[in-house]
């Protein structure tokens, strides 16, 4: 097994602290906002270690999407090249956990609806994707 190594963001590394530690009963919500997150565990593309990263939890399904949008920054969020090099994943959705398989969702019409879905689930994604000339990366997370 692979070394865990908590993020270097302290709200992050929090957030996945609480959440894991109470079994999936705490901390399953961002921050003050109210909103469900799930916890994606992934491993580290150029580490090979453990890296566990809140994300909003937006469902199509059985599928979460998982959307790479760091507020708007320049650069992609890191787990995002992680889940290019490797799309095995264990996604944490309260107290249940899913062994499932990623991929970048390419298809427009595709990314297009589950883009609304997302932002229908946290409305600020679609201000965060007017704040950068990136485009910012989906991702289908389906059970493996």
């Amino acid at each position: 097994m692979a070394e865990y190594i908590p993020s270097t963001s302290d709200w992050v590394r929090e957030q996945v602290e609480i959440y894991e530690g109470s079994g999936g009963t705490e901390g399953t919500t961002l921050r003050d906002t109210g909103l469900p997150v799930i916890i994606v565990t992934n491993r580290g593309n150029q580490t090979g270690a453990v890296r566990k990263t809140p994300l909003m939890r937006v469902k199509d399904g059985n599928n979460y999407v998982l959307v790479g949008s760091r507020g708007g920054a320049p650069k992609n969020p890191v787990w995002v090249y992680n889940l290019r090099a490797d799309g095995n994943v264990e996604v944490r959705d309260e107290t249940e956990v899913y062994t499932m398989q990623v991929r970048e969702v390419e298809d427009e019409a595709e990314r297009a609806r589950l883009w609304e879905l997302s932002v229908a689930a946290f409305p600020p994604y679609e201000e965060y994707q007017n704040r950068t000339t990136r485009r910012i990366p989906v991702f289908v997370a389906e059970p493996a």
